[in-house]
């Protein structure tokens, strides 16, 4: 890399590493903890790419964003934050970042981003004018920090403003329409109607022309978008093609798959390419259970709010809701929020009260209980993504691949030899193996052999 960076962070170590890393990669670095001396340092024309904390001493560093672009048309800023919230992802969009990242940031790709920067000089445009925005609401209901969550955020920004269709797919209760609802109410449109449409309201054939006249070029969400029928679908496709003068923005949800839909006939091939112009999937809360606690408290602090008495959850309380499945995901998790102000008899939620609350709402149901349940390779990248995520920002131990195979390995072949009652023949042409390498696997991976009856 070649250029100069401007680093501003209030933290001493995160300073000295950006500097150390930056230097190393043949920068120049210059590092401040004041916000004062960052801009004048731009209004003194030095930088070619400004890395910058938010919360500092002395500001906010997106609020200087305008500034720095009226001074400094064209000069990247990378910003990066403890308060990573899809507001604070959303407001450094709006502000013209050039990029964001959550801390704790991961060091190689904010290098990859500086140095993409530094070879991208953005071109000098003048900032246009900032319209006088209506007062939003700073308590979106879009909660997490872990990455599953960051990745979203960051791409709820990046579509934000564009006309792009957006599909948004994920489980029952995990917040769909909310990210509708703060797509549309974040970007440009947020002064036209949202029109939330059923299959009910396109039943008849003047239905897509009342949608149309309600919505007036601002958002039209579809909801669940793969429980249409055949001719409703068809009326949506002639809706998208033929908008009239006011085209509006189209966006869906969808629960389910829709790729198994498009595959079974149930889909329109023609409808899922136009809808699907961006997909937004949202994770369910057993992909984010670190969030948990942190939805449950942003629940009790609402409730609060509304006049309940305060409360707070135990750490075994908490614990016991991080291992619960979840099924009703964050909707769930917020109405068990709420029974539990309610019915607590103390300021601290017990485990045992939690236990109570959740006894009576079901689980998920094993992943091979059924047709309807988990496919085995969406709960193993649970898994997975759950042993990163245990790691934090660091990485798991090296030799990764070779241990997850041989965690997979071993039951898979304890267990065949279980159900063909030890006969190793049997076993290995059940695997689809040669003999001689499954005798092999056997003693690497020092499986104990018994003739067991076969399983029925």
């Amino acid at each position: 890399m070649d250029g100069t960076v401007l680093v501003a962070d209030d933290d001493r170590t995160i300073r000295t590493v950006l500097t150390q890393a930056l230097t190393r990669a043949g920068c120049k670095v210059h590092a401040t903890s004041s916000l004062t001396t960052l801009m004048r340092w731009i209004g003194e024309g030095k930088g070619d790419v400004v890395i910058s904390d938010v919360m500092m001493p002395d500001g906010n560093g997106l609020e200087m964003l305008p500034k720095i672009a009226e001074d400094r048309p064209g000069l990247p800023v990378i910003v990066i934050s403890a308060q990573n919230t899809i507001m604070t992802a959303i407001q450094a969009a709006e502000a013209e970042a050039y990029d964001y990242l959550p801390k704790p940031f991961d060091l190689p790709d904010l290098m990859k981003r500086t140095a993409k920067a530094l070879e991208q000089r953005r071109r000098a445009v003048p900032p246009s004018p900032v319209e006088q925005e209506k007062e939003r609401p700073d308590d979106l209901p879009l909660v997490g920090r872990t990455a599953a969550m960051q990745s979203l955020y960051r791409l709820v920004a990046r579509v934000m403003n564009t006309d792009l269709p957006v599909l948004i797919a994920g489980e029952s209760g995990t917040g769909k329409s909310l990210i509708a609802r703060a797509i549309h109410d974040f970007s440009d449109r947020r002064t036209l109607p949202f029109i939330t449409v059923t299959a009910a309201d396109l039943q008849d054939i003047e239905g897509p022309a009342r949608v149309l006249a309600r919505v007036k070029g601002g958002t039209v969400l579809f909801d669940e978008i793969g429980d249409v029928d055949a001719d409703i679908q068809a009326r949506i496709v002639r809706m998208m093609d033929n908008p009239g003068d006011h085209v509006p923005r189209f966006m869906a949800t969808s629960q389910g798959d829709l790729s198994d839909a498009l595959d079974n006939g149930k889909m329109r091939q023609d409808l899922y390419y136009r809808l699907s112009g961006a997909t937004i999937q949202v994770p369910s809360l057993r992909e984010r259970v670190e969030d948990i606690p942190l939805l449950a408290e942003h629940f009790l602090l609402r409730a609060e709010r509304d006049g309940a008495p305060s409360r707070s959850l135990s750490p075994e309380a908490q614990e016991l809701m991080r291992t619960y499945s979840w099924p009703g995901n964050v909707r769930q998790l917020e109405n068990a929020v709420r029974r539990l102000v309610l019915t607590s008899r103390a300021e601290e939620i017990t485990r045992s009260e939690v236990e109570m609350v959740l006894g009576n709402q079901p689980e998920m149901e094993p992943v091979l209980g059924g047709g309807d349940a988990e496919k085995l390779s969406a709960s193993v990248a649970r898994h997975l993504r759950r042993y990163f995520d245990l790691h934090g920002n660091m990485l798991p131990p090296p030799g990764l691949h070779a241990r997850i195979l041989r965690e997979v390995e071993q039951p898979l072949i304890e267990i065949a030899l279980e159900a063909t009652g030890g006969n190793q023949a049997k076993c290995a042409d059940l695997l689809g193996i040669n003999r001689n390498t499954l005798r092999k696997k056997i003693n690497d991976l020092d499986i104990r052999v018994t003739r067991r009856r076969k399983l029925m």
